[in-house]
């Protein structure tokens, strides 16, 4: 059994796709941020609005470390092209909260969001229809472990449908209901709703976003002297103008941002494709700039600077070149070969083949992320949590209990809470853990649910206080009713996370197979590898029918390529 409460989709599935602001006619939850509702007058698809995507903060904020005392000198000038917004803009919980390791470190989570919005005349003037409202063409989660040794980027797929928090933008006054909706829609209601929309998604705490615009991605790649990519046959997306031939190209200016937004010429001509070749160009970059000049040259690193913080909007906490240092510096410790470049695992949705759904692996995924787990070493094996966040030394405050394999209890996990996709995400936790897999999910008997609690049957207290240690609940939380059930009731004190708040328990390490499984991954130092053009027909050209981007390429001879 699943309800909306846990993520499921079947209460609040929308048949054909298009958004709604009231409720269904069948009574059912409200149809959730579509497209023409966020920017009436553009259309998508063929021959529609084009896409931008964000150079990820690695790419953004890395390199200013290294001019961090020639920056100083004009950082108040920098500042000042810094916009700001809210961090959160969701009705109800929060952002999510990290937890310190044994040393008192944190992980960092930032999500990195590129806006299709073309409100100035310098993002109008690059092409496109211009006019108010926005979309992210994509949204990156970037992980910084606690202890600085490792990251991840994982990306968000701009065409995954899901549960969509209720959320009111601070600054308009817009606001949206819950609802199903395709996760990119809900940036029309400021960043900090779609940092609430990743939160609930994926149970991250998110601490930070930045986001950034058309403009910023074409002078930021001229800044840096052009980022070199490959691609391993000829393509043409007419769409997002990307003309390439087979081979190693550098890329500049307008060129870069083709490469970034296309998503007609590589894969399978959608998101996922897309995704792939934005962490090619984004492991190139990174490479480049540790191995090229722009750390050392003063007036290339101010121009970088420069136009990355006129292209900039980020949280409040993360508004000043003093507060985009230190995240810098924290990134510039990683090594490249451990950055693990991954897309969360999605799936065709059966209602509707142009959308994604949330599919095998993917809550794994986030369990690594929120666990502070790395995943440099794909080997399979369920590795030790390292530097967790969520892991504390006092486990001995836990309840005694006779113990039993895990494996012969089954739990039954309650949603009581107002955040959806709480109770998928710890039934997932225990059986991972290796709880009973005929653990079940379900609603709670009421959705305001103040305390988690663990209910237990007959016979079950021992079963009971299993659960509770490895989940880091108290042992008030323990509740005796009739029947033989183990349930877990998940109330609002508890909106988020796999260990309950001020809790004694280590989170469960994470299967790094299943986690990378079909998640494209690739580390940081992974250099030269080339984006896979598609071999299906997902272009046309005027007077001929669909075609692949090879075709399109051949058929083409007097369209300039992007670059030489």
């Amino acid at each position: 059994m699943t309800d909306a409460r846990t993520g499921g989709r079947a209460a609040a599935r929308r048949g054909g796709g298009t958004s709604s602001q009231t409720p269904s006619a069948s009574g059912g939850d409200v149809q959730y941020g579509g497209r023409a509702a966020a920017r009436k007058s553009r259309k998508r698809g063929k021959g529609g609005r084009k896409k931008v995507v964000l150079i990820v903060a690695l790419v953004l904020l890395t390199p200013l470390v290294a001019g961090g005392g020639y920056l100083g000198y004009t950082a108040w000038k920098l500042d000042h092209n810094i916009k700001s917004d809210n961090l959160f803009n969701g009705t109800t919980g929060n952002a999510g909260v990290e937890k310190a390791d044994a040393f008192g470190r944190t992980p960092i989570n930032l999500l990195v969001i590129g806006s299709d919005g073309r409100d100035n005349k310098a993002d109008c003037k690059i092409g496109g229809d211009c006019g108010p409202g926005a979309n992210a063409d994509v949204e990156m989660v970037v992980h910084i472990s606690a202890d600085r040794s490792n990251a991840t980027v994982m990306s968000i797929p701009r065409d995954l449908e899901t549960e969509l928090p209720a959320c009111t933008d601070a600054k308009t006054g817009a606001h949206r209901d819950a609802g199903t909706g395709m996760i990119n829609s809900v940036l029309t209601y400021g960043p900090g709703c779609s940092v609430a929309a990743i939160h609930q998604l994926t149970g991250i705490p998110i601490d930070h976003f930045a986001m950034i615009d058309f403009s910023g991605v074409v002078n930021m790649s001229d800044a840096v002297g052009g980022v070199s990519v490959c691609v391993d046959n000829n393509v043409y997306d007419p769409y997002s103008h990307l003309k390439l031939k087979k081979g190693t190209h550098v890329l500049k200016g307008l060129a870069a941002l083709e490469f970034v937004r296309t998503r007609h010429g590589f894969g399978n001509g959608g998101d996922l494709g897309r995704a792939d070749a934005q962490h090619i160009f984004l492991t190139q970059t990174i490479n480049a700039m540790k191995s090229s000049k722009t750390f050392t040259n003063p007036g290339r690193m101010l121009s970088l600077a420069t136009a990355a913080t006129k292209a900039l909007t980020v949280d409040s906490k993360l508004k000043s070149i003093t507060s985009l240092l230190g995240l810098a510096d924290d990134l510039n410790k990683v090594p490249t070969d451990r950055m693990t470049f991954t897309t969360m695992q999605t799936g065709a949705d059966p209602a509707d083949p142009n959308r994604l759904v949330i599919a095998a692996g993917a809550q794994t995924l986030f369990n690594s992320i929120s666990n502070d787990q790395s995943l440099t070493t794909a080997t399979g094996k369920a590795t030790a949590a390292g530097a967790s966040a969520t892991a504390s030394a006092a486990a001995s405050a836990a309840p005694t209990y006779k113990s039993v394999p895990s494996s012969q209890i089954a739990v039954r996990v309650e949603n009581g809470s107002t955040t959806p996709g709480r109770a998928t995400a710890l039934h997932d936790a225990l059986v991972q853990q290796g709880y009973s897999s005929n653990s079940t999910i379900g609603n709670a008997p009421s959705n305001t649910v103040k305390t988690t609690s663990i209910e237990y049957g007959t016979g079950r207290l021992d079963n009971a206080k299993q659960v509770a240690a490895s989940l880091g609940l108290p042992a008030s939380a323990l509740k005796q009713t009739t029947g033989t059930k183990v349930t877990l009731v998940i109330g609002a004190d508890w909106p988020s996370g796999l260990v309950f708040p001020g809790g004694t328990a280590k989170a469960p390490a994470v299967n790094t197979k299943v986690a990378l499984n079909n998640a494209s991954a690739k580390t940081g130092n992974q250099v030269n590898t080339c984006a896979h053009v598609g071999t299906q027909d997902t272009v046309s050209l005027p007077g001929y029918g669909g075609m692949t981007p090879i075709r399109a390429y051949a058929l083409s001879p007097k369209v300039k390529d992007s670059a030489p």
